[in-house]
């Protein structure tokens, strides 16, 4: 029977500041723009929480039960190691896309964006098809695409929007340069992963760049969006804050670059996350001040 500590594993927190940050650049930008609202921007981090808890208890099952993650480097995987039933991992993941559903609809009649639901409904089933279905998109080579969409670009101007009824560009140059983030901690976890997936069938970017390209990938996603948040200092200056970052995401692109593999890209991948989310505090509070 899996343990509170297994179950606490199991949610990846490594992953959570993926999360958060695209609130903290969504908030800044709408503070830029003169019209930030504190409680609409705790319930967008709330959403943003309990929809990474569901996709990492999504995907444990998912891969859990095609047998995929029978052999894996890194968190407890719940399903596959037979410490929770299937059932019980599932309804976890159900359990926080309703949290993450209620807290949405909170937000929305609180902006008034009722469009903004089916904005909802499709990440929850973005979410879900990563690794679940029939022909699960992460499978195919398209995990990064819908973690820039909707851990990027949907994060950080639905919450903008939600704030001040609109988007700014600040909002747009964050949003990507989020996005490049959350692409960037995925590409560290599939590259830790390659040696497994190439056996399972599970062709993830990772595994049909190869190697070395999808490293390089890595390098440009943790890089590039420190010198485009940057950008942003055209219209708040306090963003060239995040130009703090640049030389430790420089020291994680080496690392992967040198060539960092199985376990030893466990701490990049968590190195990736708390990049990810001083990215979020520094060019939010940029935007802000």
């Amino acid at each position: 029977m899996a343990t509170a500590t297994d179950w606490v594993a199991g949610a990846r927190p490594r992953t959570l500041p993926a999360a958060v940050a695209p609130v903290l650049v969504g908030t800044g930008a709408a503070a830029q723009a003169g019209d930030a609202h504190v409680g609409r921007a705790l319930l967008a981090a709330g959403v943003a929480l309990a929809l990474q808890v569901a996709v990492n208890f999504a995907n444990d099952y998912s891969d859990g039960v095609r047998g995929t993650d029978v052999d894996r480097v890194g968190p407890m995987r719940l399903t596959a190691s037979g410490a929770a039933p299937p059932r019980q991992v599932r309804g976890a993941a159900f359990a926080a896309f309703a949290v993450a559903g209620v807290l949405g609809l909170w937000l929305v009649a609180l902006s008034g964006s009722w469009w903004l639901l089916a904005v909802g409904a499709l990440a929850v089933v973005a979410a879900w098809t990563y690794t679940g279905g029939r022909r699960p998109y992460g499978y195919l080579g398209l995990g990064e695409v819908g973690v820039f969409l909707f851990f990027g670009l949907v994060a950080v101007l639905g919450t903008t929007y939600t704030q001040v009824a609109g988007v700014t560009w600040p909002s747009v140059v964050g949003a990507v340069a989020i996005g490049m983030l959350a692409c960037a901690l995925l590409m560290a976890n599939n590259l830790r992963d390659v040696p497994t997936d190439v056996l399972v069938g599970k062709r993830t970017l990772a595994v049909r760049l190869g190697e070395h390209r999808a490293r390089r990938v890595y390098a440009v996603t943790v890089v590039a969006p420190v010198l485009l948040g940057a950008v942003c200092a055209i219209v708040a200056p306090w963003s060239l804050l995040v130009l703090l970052l640049l030389a430790p995401a420089v020291v994680l692109a080496v690392a992967v670059l040198a060539g960092a593999r199985g376990i030893a890209l466990v701490p990049v991948l968590g190195g990736t996350g708390l990049l990810e989310l001083a990215f979020g505090v520094l060019l939010g509070l940029g935007l802000a001040l």
